[in-house]
């Protein structure tokens, strides 16, 4: 059997961000080799259980950093309005005697000058990450990080002129928020797509909702104890069809829903957010194309495949990872991939090259052990591919970046698992 790791399959099991110090430190020996499922590796950086040395570059304390997201490579300016979602016909899975809600982010073409900058997340949230961090914390303060410097425009007039639009759908790892997928959704956004970046309740490490309340991660007590990780990836695909209604559609409540096309519908996650798109998938045929990136595949992928439909693996570097963990989610997977679809594999990538992280720790002078490849080449191979991915599939336009390996991209590689 093939050992391989990817994100939720680590031996450091560090949950960080606000989860119960009970639930953190590193896997047993017994836990990683008795076929229990480890947990998503969603702290940031080096992924350092609270009280303990991060062992990057987290040396002294620097003064007055500015941080600032790189700029969109599509043409069109970045509007983004921000949704609370409350659906009245669903409790919530982890807190029954609320209604489930989420908090959307929802990106979209816009007419340039208008709109004020948007924020790139509230202080609270910012500081519930950098305490969970304590070397972090030493490199950047929460008001640092929450006053990161965006591209969107909160409340800017949308663009209809080119639309309707695709819409795509972004959920992030475990225990993180949705701010973390920031500069892809900016990216697309700015490529004529709507984008959807979303925090599910009680999932992430401590996420504002109305009210003045920061939510952390109920689920955590729940699932970490059994490893039922499965739980949260099935939860998000009732999330995502219950947002699709929401953004699209003929009871649709965004105010904008007539910039979406609900025809060409795809959806990403990275980690855990990865096995909730293949979960989404199987479960919502308005899902019309998928990516995972990095997460291991807790909603296996159905027998019968997903119609026929195309999905992308997108694979850290498993030489950075600790090799005793076995997963064979993805081999499963794959062979029940019954559409189009691809395994990449990005040399050098940690974990959370996908996200934000690896962008803003370049900034502030941070390096991490377990993601070597810059924040520079980390987003510019992300959006690459998922953009070519979105062209390809929800826009009919061939991408030949998605045939083989290229020069511009040599991290990236192709496996051959037919």
């Amino acid at each position: 059997m093939k050992k391989i790791t990817r994100g939720l399959a680590t031996a450091i099991v560090t949950m960080a961000i606000a989860v119960p110090a009970t639930l953190t430190g590193t896997a047993s020996a017994d836990q990683r080799t008795s076929g229990a499922p480890a947990v998503d590796r969603a702290a940031p950086f080096a992924e350092v259980a609270p009280g303990a040395h991060a062992t990057g570059d987290a040396k002294h304390q620097k003064k007055g950093v500015r941080l600032a997201l790189p700029r969109p490579t599509g043409r069109y300016a970045v509007g983004r309005d921000t949704l609370h979602l409350v659906d009245e016909h669903r409790k919530d899975p982890w807190v029954p005697t609320a209604d489930r809600e989420l908090m959307t982010s929802v990106y979209y073409p816009a007419k340039p000058g208008t709109g004020s900058r948007a924020g790139y997340g509230t202080y609270a949230e910012a500081k519930a990450v950098l305490a969970a961090q304590p070397d972090i914390g030493k490199l950047l303060t929460p008001r640092e990080l929450s006053s990161t410097r965006t591209n969107g425009r909160e409340d800017a007039r949308p663009l209809r002129a080119g639309g309707p639009y695709p819409l795509v759908v972004l959920s992030p790892g475990y225990t993180m928020q949705r701010s973390s997928l920031t500069v892809l959704a900016e990216d697309l956004a700015s490529r004529g797509y709507v984008v959807a970046t979303v925090d599910h309740a009680y999932e992430s490490g401590g996420s504002s909702f109305p009210g003045g309340r920061l939510l952390d991660c109920v689920s955590c007590d729940q699932v970490l104890p059994t490893g039922d990780l499965r739980r949260v990836s099935d939860g998000r695909a009732k999330d995502v069809s219950f947002l699709l209604d929401e953004l699209s559609g003929p009871k649709a409540s965004w105010r904008h829903a007539d910039l979406i096309d609900d025809r060409r519908i795809g959806m990403a996650g990275h980690s855990i957010g990865g096995a909730g798109t293949a979960a989404a998938m199987a479960a919502d045929p308005r899902v019309r194309a998928g990516i995972n990136l990095d997460g291991t595949l807790f909603t296996p992928i159905p027998d019968k495949g997903l119609d026929g439909r195309p999905f992308m693996l997108v694979a850290s570097d498993p030489k950075l990872m600790p090799p005793d963990l076995e997963d064979t989610s993805w081999e499963d997977g794959w062979k029940r991939l019954d559409g189009w679809k691809r395994w990449l594999t990005v040399t050098d990538a940690g974990h959370l090259s996908f996200t934000d992280w690896p962008v803003l720790a370049q900034q502030f002078g941070y390096t991490d052990p377990m993601a070597p490849l810059s924040g520079t080449r980390s987003q510019q191979i992300t959006r690459a591919y998922v953009g070519a991915f979105f062209e390809q599939h929800l826009r009919g336009v061939p991408q030949p970046l998605l045939d083989g390996e290229s020069p511009a991209h040599p991290e990236v590689v192709f496996e051959p698992k037919d």
